[in-house]
């Protein structure tokens, strides 16, 4: 099992540690709750070092980047990142990730940690353009400072104009005088803030810079489980769980970043625009509970009548909202928002209602 750069600060300060996607993981720190109401309203810190790190380079980086991602990266600008997906050939999903554009011939693509070698090994078995592909994903630590005052806390550390930075854009610049620090507008929280890359050798002085920075605003280190949690009440889906290689993007609501422009030829193009026409049967749905229970993934969804038609593939109680919240896939009519079904929880069933998401 791996350790990230951070693992000796995550002991000494308490963390319940986890294996995760091969990783040594802090689940929790004080618990899910408080830090995820930490997020919410003040400063958290998250080791994301486990992510993967994936560079694109050459003349023909943008035809490779175009044909592998189902999002239109010729849209992009320099200094901009791009939330896309992986399509498998088979109508699924190989993994879903960030793609940046540093330039024309330069792409750094950022995908999930325990997704890394079945990725790097679809990119090889994809490229028929000689690109230039380095899996950096071991060199590179990462980390997300999130919240409403992260942007205060950062701030402290850097010359950069952060406010300047628009959502979904990433300047490299110095932190803490460490040089080259990518400085990317992104997260999964829902709450603000931003995401750090630099290379392993720098993560314990940033680390401690940061949190000596933020010890004003009442910064926090916090767990995969506040991340999850977070995540869930802004509906962002979860690879594993969410989404799969079973799963279409149009199936899970990606149609957003499923882009059929007439310059883009990419993988499993004709089916998913065949889906996307006709429409699917199937739908990733968010819904809050109307009676009291906590939807898990895996519990069945059914109608009134105890007849399945659907699967949770994510749930929890929303620490905001206090009540349960969770998304799955649900079959036919009764996926449409404001639609009754039911969560079968230990052999009883209770009711819920389909929400549009963000659930806050």
């Amino acid at each position: 099992m791996k350790n990230t750069p951070f693992t000796m600060f995550h002991v000494a300060a308490g963390a319940r540690m986890m294996p995760f996607a091969g990783y040594n993981m802090p689940i929790e720190y004080s618990g899910i709750k408080d830090e995820h109401m930490i997020v919410r309203n003040g400063v958290g810190v998250f080791d994301v070092s486990h992510m993967g790190e994936i560079w694109v380079k050459g003349p023909d980086a943008l035809n490779f980047i175009q044909k592998v991602c189902s999002n239109d990266a010729s849209v992009l600008v320099p200094g901009k990142a791009q939330y896309s997906c992986f399509p498998n050939g088979k109508g699924g999903i190989v993994d879903d990730l960030l793609v940046y554009f540093f330039q024309p011939d330069k792409y750094l693509l950022v995908v999930n940690a325990a997704n890394i070698q079945k990725d790097w090994e679809w990119l090889v078995s994809q490229n028929n353009m000689n690109v230039e592909l380095e899996n950096a994903s071991d060199r590179i630590a990462q980390l997300a400072v999130q919240g409403p005052k992260a942007l205060q806390v950062l701030q402290k550390l850097t010359d950069v104009d952060l406010a300047a930075i628009p959502y979904y854009s990433f300047v490299v610049g110095s932190v803490a005088g460490v040089e080259d620090v990518i400085i990317s507008a992104t997260g999964y929280t829902g709450a603000g803030g931003f995401e750090l890359y630099f290379y392993n050798e720098y993560a314990p002085f940033i680390w401690e810079k940061l949190f000596s920075a933020g010890e004003e605003f009442g910064i926090k280190p916090i767990g995969l489980g506040a991340r999850d949690t977070l995540r869930l009440e802004m509906g962002y889906c979860l690879y594993g769980n969410d989404i799969d290689d079973t799963t279409s993007p149009i199936e899970a609501g990606l149609a957003w970043i499923t882009k059929f422009t007439n310059n883009k030829n990419f993988i499993d193009r004709d089916l998913l625009f065949a889906q996307k026409q006709q429409g699917v049967n199937r739908k990733l749905r968010g819904f809050k509970m109307i009676d009291k229970g906590i939807p898990r993934h895996g519990y069945e969804i059914t109608d009134a009548s105890g007849k399945i038609i659907g699967t949770v593939t994510s749930g929890s109680i929303s620490p905001v909202l206090g009540i349960g919240i969770g998304m799955g896939y649900i079959n036919g009519s009764l996926s449409n928002l404001g639609s009754e079904i039911y969560i079968s929880v230990r052999n009883k069933l209770l009711k819920a209602e389909v929400v549009k998401t963000p659930f806050i």
